[in-house]
């Protein structure tokens, strides 16, 4: 059986804490990544399969993303609550617009497009490691669905990328987010989470992807090793602030890690010349 791709949610709320200090002064999925702006990438991606209706979730700099109704004709849905709970609530804030739907973040890079016009089953992709990594290593049960994760493994397939949801499983997963959303308990769940909760009644296959294809760049560190740009000065004010203050290139600052509590931010550490040190916020 396929299934027609009704819509495209793009969930861009969260404060992607992570990839401090860039994203303390520009949302992550608004970078430019090799001359292409990360979310214009991917909605252009998923144009060009075929599919109109866009749905982006907000929060974080919502208002940074405005200008993509007009250029795009995508519709733009506020998550008031992006700053105190996870995932969890992007996708309750969108939870009637559930259907056929591909369910994707906002800071992917895809080399090639991986979005159809028709899926045949509800899917999470994933990629495979040979060596020890340090995601969510899925298992399968006898069928191939999804049956549980592993946080690290080798040998094995990890989470990484978009997913499909074919409209039985929105409704299903819709019913049962509802209930676990009402949950104080569940503010810090990912949608992910919510999902492994109940395998049981939430099926979803791995779609596997080669290696190279998608890229998801957590840190600072990261992007500047896909993107050569990033290792000039000028990236950043604070960036720029902290190489005049030990007066060296910004590309010798690295290692950036965000000092967090809960959702808030507090600041960062970083490392210049085999030293660690501290910005506070």
């Amino acid at each position: 059986m396929s299934f027609k791709v009704k819509n495209a949610i793009i969930l861009a709320a969260g404060l992607s804490s992570r990839f401090v200090p860039v994203s303390l002064e520009k949302h992550k999925a608004l970078l430019t990544v090799r001359g292409e702006v990360l979310i214009e990438r991917q909605i252009k991606q998923l144009k060009d399969a075929g599919i109109n209706e866009i749905i982006i979730v907000t929060g974080y700099m919502a208002d940074a993303f405005s200008y993509l109704e007009e250029k795009y004709g995508v519709k733009l849905v506020y998550n008031a609550e992006y700053n105190v709970k996870n995932n969890i609530s992007s996708v309750y804030a969108v939870r009637d617009y559930l259907k056929n739907s591909y369910i994707c973040t906002s800071d992917n890079y895809y080399f090639e497009n991986p979005f159809k016009s028709e899926e045949d089953e509800s899917y999470y992709s994933a990629e495979y490691s040979e060596g020890y990594i340090n995601e969510w290593c899925i298992n399968t049960d006898g069928e191939g669905y999804i049956s549980s994760v592993t946080i690290g493994g080798e040998k094995s397939l990890y989470m990484y990328g978009h997913a499909f949801w074919d409209e039985e499983f929105s409704s299903k997963f819709k019913a049962l987010l509802e209930k676990e959303y009402a949950l104080p308990e569940n503010d810090s769940m990912l949608w992910e989470s919510v999902f492994l909760k109940h395998t049981d009644v939430l099926k979803m296959k791995v779609r596997e992807y080669e290696s190279g294809l998608i890229y998801e760049f957590d840190t600072l560190d990261e992007l500047r090793a896909f993107d050569s740009s990033y290792n000039e000065n000028g990236v950043c004010i604070i960036l720029s602030e902290l190489a005049e203050k030990h007066s060296c290139n910004e590309s010798e600052l690295t290692d950036f890690n965000v000092i967090t509590d809960g959702f808030k931010v507090g600041g960062f550490t970083y490392t210049y010349n085999n030293q660690k040190f501290e910005y506070i916020l």
